[in-house]
Formats: structure tokens, sequence, C-alpha cells
């Protein structure tokens, strides 16, 4: 009799949970925020654009098939050319490996789903919206043809059109999408483990996903600091990269190249992290060094800022640069050495299992080695002088690429193919895709080094005949088709019919990792009871966990109140800390990502009324976002999580997660600010005379010294009031908190009045040189952040008033103090640069 109690008060609670889980029907479908959705939308829109830059690669190659073609126009092919370099890196690499994360991070970490579920749908719109704008422009004959890295002065200077601005505005808005992702994947192993998993138990995909999503808060950042610099002078004239009035193109390199050589690593690491997955299950036994590989790939992802420099070793920088460039570009090879190395000893050690997943994994660790070899090749700077632009490096780049990312996510698809739909793809055709694939790799791109030897150049159009190119470049051509023809293959086994074919038991590879805990079909709640870890392989190594977890044994059985509802941890030891409540679906997060997207795409074509509508409903959509989806006030202070354990349903401070996504947050914008900052010093080395006295004839006047101080001690004062604020309110004394909080405003807003009159008094203009347009920059950003810091102060106040926020419950609060203390920061490095430096410059 018990256990039939017992047995239906299981499947009451089953019931319950799978309710609120639900994912929504009909046309509210396109409403849901769950991970398991958005992270199943995001990897097909990203693999649907690797199709699409997969074809203009075949276009390319068609082009350059026979010397001499006039198949396509120089005009059409730099465009196809440019796009399909922005496409792979942009919409492809770096969003396919954020989608795989979103989607498996919560299952193989235990959570119900990631802690801003919203905030990846989001993402999710504005990368597709985003996306969609970049590759539409090609089909108007107004895409970019300035390469994936636009270098100015060619795209500032010698292109009309709205190609470079497509670039800049496009994909500016997909990378809010990449950073909107980082922080959530950052948070999400931090915070939403299972109790007992330790950081030195967590799975090595959630390590490389952590130092993959730190690499791009601080790599991106300074590609967006270069965007806005390049379209204020598109737009506003502004000469950051004009000689003539003492700008430099340099400063676009080593902005683009911080980025951009990080991003191979930000590549390239989540595809080893699918790799450390998949080598384990298949030899059988736990990855030999484990903790080696953790200390690999951060000093991989550590390294990898440190030489954005060789990829300008033929711009004439000094020699002691080259050289510790040079050298520090070769030392990667050592941690990137000890990952592979621990790859090959677990799968000596282990009983291996063929299947085609670890096919392509084999495949790629070993183009990736050759890939390798090359790139220390070209890091020697007198081999680099001789290959720098011409087909070695392509070829040298693809190794890379496809050996260290695409071989492994194709293995990847194999692996967790039967994780999303319950189905297994065909060995048979995957082994012809296999060879396919790799013999057409090889056979296309193995022969671009022989004509870089020779001598072909990059990024042309055609290349004369008599030359020796010929034979190369036909091979190349022949063995693209065989390439995408093992694409094709891999396409039709995805989607071809499957309704016959059964489905594959629970945990078909035998895996040891909790993703694999999910029953068949799957359900929407991620796992039935989130469970105590104590290994790094529990489905190996802790018995009866499968039944416990099906049974409900374990944290989170139920959802009595039909709330969607998560477990938040500590970040080191992962003890209980929290019972977080996730939102459900809704369409804010597209209508807010629709609107943003407005205000990229109507500024691309100076449509401004269109632009400042759409920025306006995007505010007011992200606030009405906001306010109903975050810091609610919950019903009871706390909640019986199961295993006789309570939490509280509400925290505020370190121990919210909103309280960690601020801070992340801001270490981007910091970091992006900080970049502008870099930009005004670089401009300040490159000059005999910097700030200059007179220019072109004319005296050059700056922001002055009083009102930029004056707007540091009024920006001092609001930070003051702010901290004031939140003490006010924590002693719930309210006619304080709201005189603070008022004083604070009033502040700001006088302080980034003050900052905007001291050039305007002086009458400094910004497209007169560089250093008054580097000035205005640093000055601009500054007063934004101050407006904003008021809006979010005038926030809080609202939200007392309305009864959402008290002395217990005061998270909103907590987390502008936060913003607050990066702002006061900004204001105070800004006018020490603007108003100080001039005088000891």
């Amino acid at each position: 009799m018990n256990d039939a109690r017992e047995s239906d008060l299981e499947r009451s609670q089953a019931r319950r949970l799978l309710k609120a889980w639900e994912t929504p029907r009909g046309w509210r479908y396109w409403s849901a925020v769950n991970n398991s959705e958005v992270g199943l939308w995001y990897t097909l829109t990203a693999f649907a654009f690797f199709l699409f830059g997969g074809v203009l690669a075949l276009v390319m190659r068609i082009q350059l098939a026979v010397p001499e073609n006039d198949w396509l126009t120089h005009d059409q092919y730099n465009q196809i050319f440019t796009m399909h370099g922005s496409v792979m890196m942009f919409l492809f690499a770096v969003p396919i490996l954020e989608a795989i994360s979103i989607m498996l991070l919560p299952e193989m970490l235990g959570a119900r789903d990631l802690p801003f579920p919203r905030l990846s749908a989001y993402g999710y719109w504005c990368f597709l919206i985003g996306g969609v704008f970049v590759c539409g422009s090609l089909f108007f004959d107004a895409a970019p043809r300035g390469g994936w890295f636009m270098y100015p002065p060619m795209t500032t200077q010698y292109q009309d059109g709205i190609g470079v601005d497509v670039w800049l505005l496009g994909l500016s808005f997909i990378e809010i999408a990449s950073i909107a992702a980082a922080v959530e994947l950052i948070v999400g192993v931090l915070k939403c483990r299972p109790p007992g998993m330790r950081l030195n138990l967590i799975p090595l995909y959630a390590w490389y996903i952590l130092v993959v999503a730190v690499m791009i808060l601080f790599a991106f950042p300074p590609l967006i600091a270069g965007d806005v610099l390049m379209e204020l002078e598109r737009a506003m004239d502004w000469p950051f990269f004009d000689v003539s009035r003492g700008g430099d193109p340099m400063l676009w390199q080593h902005l683009f190249w911080i980025f951009g050589h990080p991003e191979v690593y930000i590549v390239f690491l989540p595809s080893i992290a699918l790799v450390a997955m998949m080598v384990p299950t298949f030899a059988r036994t736990p990855m030999a060094g484990y903790g080696w590989i953790v200390l690999a790939a951060v000093g991989t992802g550590f390294l990898s800022f440190g030489l954005w420099v060789h990829h300008m070793f033929t711009t004439g920088i000094p020699g002691i640069s080259i050289g510790i460039f040079s050298a520090a570009s070769e030392a990667v090879a050592i941690p990137t050495g000890v990952q592979i190395f621990c790859f090959i000893a677990t799968l000596l050690i282990g009983r291996v299992k063929r299947a085609v997943c670890l096919q392509f994994v084999l495949a790629g660790l070993a183009t990736f080695i050759i890939g390798g070899l090359t790139g220390v090749m070209v890091a020697i700077a007198p081999f680099d002088y001789q290959a720098h632009d011409t087909y070695f490096i392509v070829g040298h780049l693809h190794y890379v690429l496809v050996g260290g990312t695409i071989f492994p996510i194709v293995a990847g698809f194999y692996y967790y193919y039967p994780f999303v739909t319950g189905k297994r793809l065909s060995e048979r055709l995957g082994n012809l895709a296999f060879w396919l694939m790799l013999i057409g790799f090889n056979v296309a791109f193995f022969p671009m080094h022989l004509s870089g030897l020779i001598g072909m150049p990059r990024r042309v159009a055609t290349y004369p005949s008599g030359m020796g190119l010929e034979i190369p470049n036909i091979i190349s051509s022949i063995g693209a088709f065989v390439l995408g023809l093992g694409f094709v293959v891999l396409l039709w086994d995805v989607f071809r019919p499957k309704s016959k074919q059964p489905l594959v038991r629970r945990n078909v590879w035998d895996a040891g990792t909790l993703e694999w805990s999910g029953e068949v079909p799957d359900q929407p709640w991620g796992i039935r009871s989130i469970p105590i870890i104590q290994s790094r392989y529990p489905l190996w190594e802790q018995k009866n966990l499968l039944e416990g977890i099906d049974r409900g044994k374990f944290y989170l059985p139920d959802a009595e109140e039909g709330r969607r509802e998560t477990l938040v941890t500590s970040a080191v030891d992962a003890e209980l800390v929290h019972c977080l409540r996730v939102p459900g679906p809704s369409f804010l997060p597209f209508w807010a990502a629709v609107f943003t997207g407005g205000v990229f795409i109507f500024s691309t074509y100076h449509w401004w009324t269109a632009a400042g509508v759409c920025a306006v409903m995007s505010f007011c959509t992200i606030v009405t976002w906001l306010w109903t989806g975050t810091a609610e006030i919950p019903e009871k202070p706390t909640k019986s999580v199961g295993m006789g354990q309570s939490l509280p349903l509400y925290v505020s401070g370190p121990s919210a997660v909103g309280w960690w996504a601020m801070f992340i947050t801001m270490l981007g914008d910091m970091t992006a600010f900080m970049s502008l900052v870099f930009g005004y010093f670089f401009y300040w080395t490159v000059h005999e005379e910097f700030p200059p006295a007179e220019w072109d004839g004319a005296e050059v006047y700056g922001p002055g010294t009083l009102w930029p101080m004056v707007g540091v001690a009024l920006g001092i004062m609001a930070w003051c009031a702010v901290i004031l604020a939140r003490k006010s309110n924590r002693s719930d004394r309210s006619i304080a908190f709201y005189g603070a909080a008022i004083i604070g405003i009033v502040c700001s807003l006088l302080s980034a009045l003050a900052l905007f009159y001291g050039p305007y008094q002086n009458g400094m203009d910004p497209t007169q040189h560089v250093y008054t347009s580097s000035t205005a920059v640093l000055l601009l950003w500054t007063i934004l952040h101050l407006v904003l810091g008021g809006v979010m102060l005038a926030y809080c106040i609202a939200r007392r008033i309305a009864g959402r926020m008290d002395r217990q419950h005061d998270a909103d609060l907590a987390n502008v103090t936060l913003a607050w203390h990066f702002i006061a920061l900004t204001t105070v490095i800004t006018g020490a640069t603007v108003a100080l430096f001039p005088w000891v410059a």
C-alpha cells in the first residue's frame, strides 16, 4: 500500500513538473525560452548560415578554377569572399558553439535551465535578424567588399555604398548576441551546478566553455570599440583612420587582431571541448590528465591574447616587438600539445569502440596538427614575410579551422543527434560522408600551400596563366566540390525521414556524464530531479543514480506552485544557496530584438527618425521585460526543495545570479571603454606633438580642464549618492532613499552636462584632428553611461513606489550600485585622460 501511495505521489509530482516546463504549442511555440528549444533554433540557424558560406566558397572555387576567368566581376568576387569570411567567422564559428552550449550545458550540469532563459532567446533573435540582414545585402549588390577584417583606409576612403556600414552595424548587432550568450554561459557554469559538483568535478566541456566565454567577454569589446570608431568616421567624419588629419589605420589593425586572434581559439576550444566529451566515451575510461587539460585550456586562452601582433609582422613594427610576439606565438603550441597528448593517452589506455564520431575526432586532430605546424612556420617572422597574404595562409587557416572546429562539430552532430531527437544517424552514410569530407578537404586545401609558395596572392578574383598556378587551382576546385558533396550526404542523413526508425535506448553511447541521464524521448524539464554529484563521470561511478533521478528522490522533484525553478549553488564548492525561479515563455525577447535590430538596420541607411523610434520601442520593451520578469518578490521567503532542505526564494548581492550577470556585463563594457582609451594613448605614441597646438593652420581646442573636472566631481557625488541610497533602503528609511536617489540622478545628469559643456564652450571640433575626435568619443561614451546610470536610479525609485522593492528585496538596487562602481570609474578615467593628461603629455 505504501509503495502504491509513493508511486501516486511520484506521478503527481511529475505531472506538475511537466506542466510547469511544458513547451508552448501552435503559434506560441515561438515564445519558448527553454534552453532546449532556443539551443535547437540557434544550432539550425547557425548551420544554415554555414551552408550559405559554403556555397559562396564553391562559387569562389569555380571562379579560380582556371586562369583569367571572367565568370565573376572583380566587384562580385570581392563581395563574395568578404561575405564568405564574415559568415563563417561571425555567423557560424562562434554562434554554433554558443548554440550547442545553450542546448547541452544545463543537462551536463544537472540544471533545469540556464539562469536567464529570456536572455538566451533575445540573443538568438538578435543573431537571426542580424544574420539575415548581413547575408541579404549580397542579393542587392550592397554587400561589404573589404574582407572580413575591413582594413581602413580601403573601407573608409575608397569604398562607397553601404556595404561597410552593413558589416559594421550588422555584425555589431550580432556581437551583442555573442556577449549575451557569454554572460549566460559564465553564470550558468559558475552558479547553476548541482550540489556537490565542485569545480574539480565539472565536465571538461563546462571548463572549456567557461574559458571561452571569458575570452569572448574580453575579445569582442575591442572589436565593438573599433566598429564605433569606424562608423563615426564614416557617418560623422571623425578622422580616426584618416592620416591627413592625424589618424592612423594601424589602430584598427590592433583593435581588430586583439579580437581576431583570440577568435581563432574561441572557435577552437569549444570544439576541443566536444572532443573531450567523446574521447572518454569511446575509450570507455575517464579522461587521462583532467587537471592538465584544464590548465592547458586556461593557458591557451590566456596566451591567445598575446599573439595578435603576429598578424602584423609586415606592417613595420619594431624588431623587439616582432621577437616577443614571435616567441609567444610559438609558446601557444605547448598547452595545445598537452591537450592533444591527453586525448591520445586516453585512447591508448582505454578499450576503444569504433564509431563515425571517433573517425571525425581523429581526422580533426590530425588535420589540426598539420595546420598547427604551418602555424609555427608563419609565426617565424622571416618566413611570414614571404608567405604573408599568399594562398599559403589560406591553406594554413583552413587546416586549423576545419581540423580544429568543423570536423569535431560534425563528430558532435553524430554524437549528440540521439540526445536531441532520440534517433541515430546512419553509420553507413556517416562513413561515406567522412571519406568524402576528409579526401575532399585535403585535395582542396593542401595545394593552396603550393599556390602560395609559388606566389599566388589571396583575395584576387583571377590570376594570369603561365605561372604554374593552373594545376594547383583546378585540383583545389575539384576538392572543394568533393568536400561539399560530403556535406550533402550529412545533410541528407540529418533531414531524411526517420518516422519508421525506432528510438534509441537511453544513454545510447554508454557515456558517463550527466547529459545522458535524460529519458528517451526527453522531457522539457531537463532533469526529473537534481542529484548530488560526487564524481566526474556520475553515470559510471554513482550507483542507482538514474533510478533516484527518475523517482524524484533528489532536489526539486515537484513544481507545487506551477513555477519553473532550478538550483543556484556556490561558485567553487557547489553548496546550495538559492532556489531560482526562471521566467517562462514570452514574446518580449523577440520584440526587444526586433526593435534593437531596427536601430542598427535603419542607422545603416541613415534613417535617423525610424532608428530613434526603434530605440524608444526597444527601451520600453526591455524595461517591461525587466519589470515583469526579474527580482520578483515571492509569496513566501523559503521553499522546501526536497531531501529535507529549504532554500530562500529571493537573494540579492553576490548571492544572486543577476548580480553576477551585471558584474560580467560591466567587465565587458569596461573592456570596450579601455579599448577607446587605448586608442587615445596609441595616437599619443605615434605623434611627436599630442595634443597638437594647431593643425592645418588652425588652432586645435580641447575640452579644457575646468568643466571635465567639474563633471568628474559631480559623477563622484552621484556615485556616493547611490551608495547612500542603498544604505538608506536597507535601513528602511524611505525618505532618505528617495532623497539620495534623486540627488544621484541630478548629479549624474549635471555631470553629463559638464562633460558636454567643456568642449562645447571651447569650440572643440571632433572633425578637425584625431586628438579632438578621440577626446570626443571618450566624453560621448561617458556621457551615455552617466545618463544610463540616472535612468537605472529612476527605475529603482519606481520599483520601490510600486512595492516591488523594499529593504529585504533590494536586488535591483544592489545591481544598480554595482553598475555605478564601474560608471564612476569610467568617469574618473575619462576626466583624467582628457583634462589632466594633456598637461603632462
